[in-house]
């Protein structure tokens, strides 16, 4: 049974807000590694906002990989794409341009900076739901 939800109302559960300077170093120290990490932590965070399962880390680390990449930068916009929803779901400013700064950045082998907008713009939605103590239905 799908969740119904509008500007009044969150998920029941809030993903936690992340640092996003410290996600940007730890992904630099470990050569992506972290990246890695933070595209699975960031994908959890999308799906609890959105109420369904729109990303899969599977599906995405594989066909990255098969795709040498190229996967991945459809990935960042279609994430991009899907914050924006979130923020109009809860009635929240948008970022209109983020997915296509996303896939121009991803594009450019700025992925990192890709990542860290798009946290910080998970980061802002978090903030605000728990600022507004909104109740689920």
């Amino acid at each position: 049974m799908a969740e119904r939800r509008d500007m009044h109302t969150r998920p029941v559960a809030l993903p936690e807000p992340s640092n996003v300077a410290k996600d940007v170093i730890l992904s630099l120290i470990t050569c992506g590694l972290w990246d890695i990490f933070w595209q699975y932590k960031q994908m959890q965070a999308v799906n609890m906002l959105l109420g369904r399962k729109e990303f899969s880390f599977f599906k995405w680390l594989v066909f990255t990989i098969l795709t040498c990449g190229l996967y991945h930068i459809y990935h960042e916009y279609l994430m991009g794409r899907a914050i924006v929803e979130i923020q109009h779901q809860y009635g929240l400013p948008t970022s209109e341009s983020l997915p296509a700064v996303s896939i121009v950045l991803a594009l450019i082998s700025l992925g990192i900076i890709t990542d860290a907008l798009q946290q910080k713009e998970l980061n802002y939605i978090i903030e605000q739901l728990q600022a507004k103590h909104l109740r689920p239905y």
